[in-house]
């Protein structure tokens, strides 16, 4: 009979009778890049799967670099649970949440008191310097985020810090010269690129801290009819959707298995179901040998 007569729960109904919501709400910084719209989809997608809704908390940025306030408050009554990717909260933000009461979730970042689910991202800089140095690159630029960046992500600082222990590993002293910003876009990169390949010395491989900015590098260098990777050498990090494509080397992330594991995690947690052992994942990478890195001189 209730399907004849079209009934369906009522959601509302149902969330007043248990006391729960039925959503977990989604922190982002950046809805619309590469990486954030693949996590959001996996954890949309983990949640739907459950009954849940996402809600979506977009935090935005201004072009002085100041990110929106994130009030925890607003979600009072709202969301069972948090998932927060990579932007880092202030303590003020995090002090919010805590004393909302709710099981918080990281994606990319590791915070004291709250679940995570993350890549090594110093690992990620040494395998991709590592790499290019077996490869007989010593000159090998960086291209990474802007240090300035008042959102602080802490990628950006790790990826960089794996590159300059890989050099130093080896017995070479990082050139500033050779550590720009690409901004973490293409734009970003293919500027960055530029202001590389103009120097006096200009390096013979760029590891670039993601595939978008790789992307721009690879373009700085066919404005100057540099062949890759016969002149130029191209390492990134991500395992973005065009990278096959280009024939990019890189280092491959799981974000989808990120973004579902960090849903898996909230949804636990909201229902009293907490994994200890689970409470800070940290996932594999592997690096994927493509085109654009090449024996240096070959």
């Amino acid at each position: 009979m209730a399907a004849e007569l079209g009934y369906v729960v009522s959601r509302t109904a149902s969330t007043l009778a248990s006391g729960r919501t039925l959503t977990v709400a989604l922190i982002t910084p950046f809805p619309g890049r590469w990486f954030f719209a693949q996590a959001i989809a996996a954890v949309e997608s983990e949640l739907r799967r459950n009954g849940y809704d996402a809600l979506l908390v977009g935090l935005a940025q201004p072009a002085d670099g100041h990110r929106e306030v994130f009030e925890p408050e607003t979600l009072r009554g709202r969301a069972d649970a948090v998932v927060v990717l990579t932007v880092p909260l202030t303590g003020h933000e995090l002090d919010g949440l805590r004393r909302l009461g709710l099981p918080t979730v990281f994606v990319g970042a590791s915070v004291a008191g709250a679940m995570s689910v993350r890549i090594d991202d110093v690992a990620v800089g040494r395998t991709a310097t590592e790499h290019l140095l077996q490869l007989g690159h010593t000159r090998i630029a960086h291209v990474g985020g802007d240090p300035n960046e008042l959102l602080n992500f802490t990628a950006r600082a790790d990826r960089r810090a794996g590159w300059m222990a890989a050099l130093r590993h080896s017995g070479i002293e990082p050139d500033p010269a050779y550590d720009v910003s690409g901004m973490f876009t293409a734009e970003g990169g293919r500027a960055a690129g530029e202001r590389l390949l103009s120097l006096p010395d200009p390096p013979t491989a760029v590891f670039a801290g993601s595939d978008e900015m790789a992307y721009g590098v690879l373009a700085a260098a066919r404005d100057r009819s540099l062949r890759v990777p016969e002149d130029l050498s191209v390492v990134g990090v991500d395992g973005h959707d065009l990278a096959d494509l280009v024939g990019l080397t890189t280092v491959e992330q799981p974000v989808d298995r990120q973004g579902a594991l960090a849903a898996q995690l909230a949804l636990a947690a909201a229902g009293g179901q907490q994994a200890r052992h689970q409470e800070h994942v940290v996932m594999p990478v592997r690096l994927v040998l493509r085109r654009t890195a090449a024996t240096l001189g070959s």
